[in-house]
């Protein structure tokens, strides 16, 4: 019996943002995408052809670990399954009060529309940042 190596499509290092100078940099001129579950804030670096993500869960909006651990996994392949779209961006999500009672489905849609209106919004010469 042989074992197949199974496909690795996770969450690599450089798909991170990691350090607090890159988060800064993204707070500092964003673009700015929001509804009522997440605030997602994009910067457009055009030296890099990946995209990468940074999570901002706050204990403060989501008490239960269970349930900052959930948002984080359904933020995270939500981008995962997004980022060849999203090249040269630098994102972070913050959420909202009461995101712990959504559905992961609502999430997923919700992720969706942020990352469509961002690429767009990204990609206009004047918001070239």
């Amino acid at each position: 019996m042989s074992l197949q190596p199974i496909a690795t499509e996770g969450f690599p290092r450089h798909a991170r943002l990691l350090a607090a100078g890159d988060f800064k940099k993204v707070f500092s001129r964003p673009v700015r995408s929001s509804d009522r579950y997440f605030t997602v804030l994009a910067r457009y670096d055009g030296d890099r052809d990946t995209a990468r993500l940074g999570l901002a869960v706050a204990k403060k909006h989501v008490r239960r670990a269970v349930d900052r651990n959930r948002i984080k996994r359904v933020v995270r392949e939500s981008f995962r399954r997004q980022q060849h779209r999203l090249k040269g961006l630098d994102l972070v999500v913050l959420v909202k009060p009461g995101i712990q009672k959504v559905d992961n489905r609502t999430l997923f849609a919700a992720l969706q529309t942020h990352w469509q209106r961002l690429q767009k919004q990204t990609r206009l010469p004047e918001h070239t940042l």
